[in-house]
């Protein structure tokens, strides 16, 4: 039976052994999903059991994102121009390190209809999905991301990948019409920015990366001044779809029952 897994540091809140192991089931393919709580010296060993066979696949979540690349054999071009990678597996004898994020975040963009274009956008991380979030920002023909991390160097190394960024302190809201939390901030309760979102006034794009738990303290900011709020979930099911597809080959569907089944299971 095939194996695979989803590697990160925390892990506990992630629903992607939920999510492929549902979709495993209504596809009948015989694999399981599991969730793996990893550490740096971890990687390596990972890596060489999809090279030997005893893995098939592994999902990569924070903090592993960057860390994963020098273990890889190949990468993909948008993980090659985004240097993160999401989805690992074994390609032509070769381990090969995938970047799905670009399109979960694209397409929970364009299901919102919601036309960035010549819009000011400020992204609050600078970890590992941020340089997916702004590559798909610059396809889809953003007018200014600023961005702005509470580590200000991390924010740096990303400006000197990417042309255009305006790096700014944190706690500081430049006039923007989309904000994205693309933080850790929200995984532990009682995660709190600092940031006093009021003050940004109305009418403004909410996006949290996070999608478990569904409420936090990002989205309840979102949740106010007539703002529109959306919080990761779409953008996690889309990426996982791509993944799924480059593992089996099989674009499985995203409806209501399996939105129903998450947020039913999200404990």
């Amino acid at each position: 039976m095939k194996k695979y897994l989803v590697v990160g540091n925390p892990i506990e809140h992630s629903l992607s052994p939920k999510l492929q192991n549902y979709w495993l089931n209504s596809n009948n393919i015989e694999a399981i999903y599991g969730k793996l709580q990893a550490y740096d010296d971890d990687l390596r060993e990972l890596c060489s059991n999809i090279k030997n066979g005893q893995l098939d696949g592994i999902n990569i979540t924070v903090p592993f994102k960057k860390k994963i690349i020098p273990h890889l054999d190949v990468l993909s071009g948008n993980a090659l121009r985004t240097q993160s990678v999401n989805t690992v597996c074994l390609s032509n004898g070769n381990v090969t390190g995938y970047n799905t994020d670009i399109d979960g975040f694209e397409l929970s963009i364009k299901k919102l209809d919601y036309d960035v274009s010549n819009k000011r956008v400020v992204i609050l991380g600078a970890g590992g999905v941020v340089p997916s979030i702004i590559y798909a920002l610059n396809k889809m023909n953003v007018q200014q991301i600023y961005l702005s991390n509470r580590t200000k160097e991390k924010a740096q190394i990303l400006k000197n990948l990417f042309e255009g960024i305006e790096v700014i302190d944190w706690g500081v809201l430049p006039e923007f019409d989309m904000i994205i939390n693309a933080t850790s901030l929200g995984l532990r309760e009682n995660d709190k920015f600092g940031i006093d979102f009021s003050i940004s006034g109305n009418n403004k794009l909410f996006f949290d990366v996070i999608y478990n738990p569904f409420n936090t303290d990002f989205s309840e900011a979102g949740n106010k001044s007539q703002n529109i709020l959306e919080n990761g979930l779409n953008m996690f099911l889309f990426q996982a779809q791509k993944a799924f597809s480059i593992w089996h080959n099989v674009e499985p569907e995203i409806n209501q029952d399996v939105i129903k089944f998450l947020k039913s299971n999200n404990q």
